[in-house]
């Protein structure tokens, strides 16, 4: 029997001839709908949806098209840009590191590396920069694209940058620079770059089809980016496209200084450049299938293959929010809350499943997250990206909620 065959397997068949198929247990039929849906009136090309419940996959489907250029359809291991759903995957191997006596989330970045600690940083905490803080949201030097993927040149950029504004100031979404300042921590505590501890602490012990930094052998494997469509038609929207085009820091953030166009240009999303996926940019680059990002969380919360990942001291702290509210760029507030590292549930937006939520959407419509209360690792992914008020996401969790809370 095929693995995909069985008790609760599906295949439907869209009217335009695409293929969604995969399992779905009994009693969440509900996202099942909704992941057809999208397709049918919310402009999905390929994507995956997967869940799990107590350690479980109760949902694991696929569909559409992989790559528009060949058709090549999307399968079970098929791989996406994750985007920054890869922050809350390094936030999970920071809580790792914190529980083994390796890091203190209240202590100064510096203590771990020193050099962090010049131009007025020497105060910034591991807990402020992972809540977007620092004040570090973009860099005052220009980078080249390789400058950027080389890694130290970024490094010894944040070492002499003076920060944007105090912590105690408020909060600017670190886009890019994020993922150099928690991956830098990683390295200096580990001696491994993100991508590497990851894949040795974690991805390799739960046999993930998830990395920052793709590796050469997985390039065919990975889905076709396409770029945002349009912006819905409403004031939020409008007021995100003027500050991006009015503040310099919040266009530097998402370009690194001009190194690349984010998400994409003349039709290209950057992303899909092999270089880019195969380098370390932990803010932004993981690529991983959805059955393997739903796991991930799902061993955050619940025991697969071994105890779970965090300890509940450790969901506790993570949950409890850091970051809300409006931003100093002005960008409009959509309800959009951080706690350490994790992006929270954030109604309206983002409502994920409620208060014991924690994981990060991503650019385009990703999203992947665990819940505590319901012990449940969630993912959704598209090579569709969307634009400003993109529902898809939203629907699927809609939908998983009513089936963990019908009863009750």
């Amino acid at each position: 029997m095929h693995p995909h065959e069985g008790p609760g397997s599906r295949r439907i068949e869209l009217r335009d001839g695409r293929v969604v198929q995969g399992t779905v247990a009994e009693g969440f039929e509900p996202v099942l709908e909704t992941f057809v849906e999208n397709f049918h009136r919310r402009h999905d090309l390929g994507a995956a949806c997967a869940v799990y419940v107590d350690g479980a996959p109760v949902v694991d489907l696929w569909g559409g098209v992989a790559d528009s250029r060949s058709g090549r359809p999307w399968d079970h291991d098929t791989g996406a840009v994750i985007f920054s759903c890869t922050k809350g995957v390094l936030a999970i191997c920071v809580y790792m590191l914190v529980q083994e006596g390796r890091i203190s989330l209240d202590a100064p970045v510096a203590d771990y590396w020193p050099e962090f600690g010049r131009q007025g940083k020497d105060e910034v905490t591991v807990r402020t920069a992972m809540s977007h803080r620092a004040g570090l949201a973009s860099l005052d030097p220009d980078f080249t694209l390789g400058e950027v993927l080389a890694w130290e040149p970024v490094i010894r950029a944040i070492e002499e940058q003076r920060p944007h504004h105090p912590p105690g100031a408020g909060h600017v979404y670190h886009a890019f620079t994020y993922g150099w300042i928690v991956g830098e921590i990683i390295r200096r505590v580990t001696g491994m770059l993100p991508g590497e501890y990851f894949r040795h602490a974690i991805g390799d012990r739960l046999g993930l089809r998830t990395w920052i930094g793709l590796p050469a052998t997985e390039g065919s494997s990975v889905a076709w980016m396409e770029p945002p469509l349009p912006d819905e038609d409403s004031e939020p929207a409008r007021q995100a496209a003027w500050v991006r085009e009015t503040n310099p820091v919040v266009d530097r953030s998402l370009t690194m200084g001009g190194a690349f166009a984010f998400p994409a240009e003349d039709g290209y999303v950057t992303f899909n450049s092999p270089e880019i996926q195969a380098a370390q940019v932990p803010g932004a680059n993981g690529i991983s299938s959805a059955c393997s990002l739903a796991r991930l969380y799902a061993a955050c919360v619940s025991p697969v293959d071994g105890s779970p990942l965090l300890r509940p001291e450790s969901i506790d702290d993570a949950i409890r929010v850091q970051s809300a509210g409006p931003q100093l760029t002005g960008a409009p507030d959509d309800g959009t809350r951080w706690g350490t590292g994790f992006q929270l549930a954030s109604p309206p937006t983002c409502p994920m499943l409620g208060p014991a939520s924690f994981g990060h959407a991503g650019a385009g419509g990703q999203l992947a997250f665990g819940d505590a209360s319901h012990r449940v690792g969630f993912a959704y992914l598209s090579n569709q990206m969307g634009g400003y008020g993109d529902a898809r996401a939203k629907e699927l969790t809609e939908a998983l909620r009513q089936c963990l809370t019908r009863g009750t």
